[in-house]
């Protein structure tokens, strides 16, 4: 009998662990992204140029691996606004492309937008009401992402718009699982860092956005 209810007290303080984890995860989230938002409304207030590929690539894995080292203090936080901050910068000038380059630019930005929210609540609202393991799927998401990065560097050095589009058609394929999978890790307890949760749907997010934003533009005709 001692050992029953050490176990059903094991298994509600897991619960509630996980709970934790979430909660703190799409508050962490929530608040990233408006920070992101932010930065990206100021870099095009500013008209500020693309930082380019070097600096962009550089900056985003600078302050991941920072974000990585100090994961477990508060630190980690100032970490993870300074990255999604400077994402939201680099984010900016596409935003102002697209607006200037297209007389359409501010209902593609709205409706990609739209569509990255559709596609975050409704895998996520998935993944937390079947409570699927999506662990498995880790190894091809992994793998595909590390192909999906090294053809998009191919496609901008060689300037291959067929490409570009292909990649980013494998990126939102890729962000949409990613998604399954970090929020079946929380739920089952695999990710128990809220910092590093919100970091990979965050990017997830950013990733998904921006692919969103290229096909359209580009069914708009004008990629």
């Amino acid at each position: 009998m001692n050992q029953f209810n050490q176990s059903i007290s094991r298994s509600e303080e897991s619960i509630l662990a996980t709970n934790k984890v979430l909660k703190n995860t799409y508050m962490l989230l929530a608040m990233t992204l408006l920070f992101s938002a932010g930065t990206a409304a100021l870099s095009m207030s500013l008209n500020l140029p693309h930082p380019g590929l070097i600096i962009t690539l550089v900056g985003y894995f600078g302050l991941l691996w920072l974000t990585t080292k100090f994961r477990n203090s508060s630190m980690g936080i100032v970490c993870v606004f300074a990255l999604t901050g400077f994402m939201g910068i680099t984010l900016g000038p596409i935003l102002n492309m697209y607006i200037s380059a297209f007389s359409n630019g501010h209902e593609l930005i709205m409706t990609s937008l739209g569509g990255t929210g559709v596609i975050f609540l409704g895998l996520s609202s998935y993944a937390l009401t079947t409570k699927k393991d999506f662990s498995f799927i880790s190894g091809f998401l992994m793998v595909g992402i590390l192909v999906a990065f090294l053809a998009g560097i191919g496609a901008m050095i060689f300037n291959i718009p067929a490409l570009s589009l292909g990649v980013s058609a494998m990126f939102i394929m890729l962000m949409s699982g990613m998604i399954l999978y970090q929020t079946s890790e929380i739920i089952h307890g695999g990710e128990t860092n809220y910092i590093m949760a919100t970091v990979s749907l965050y990017i997830s997010l950013f990733n998904l956005f921006t692919s969103l934003l290229h096909i359209l533009g580009a069914v708009s005709g004008r990629e």
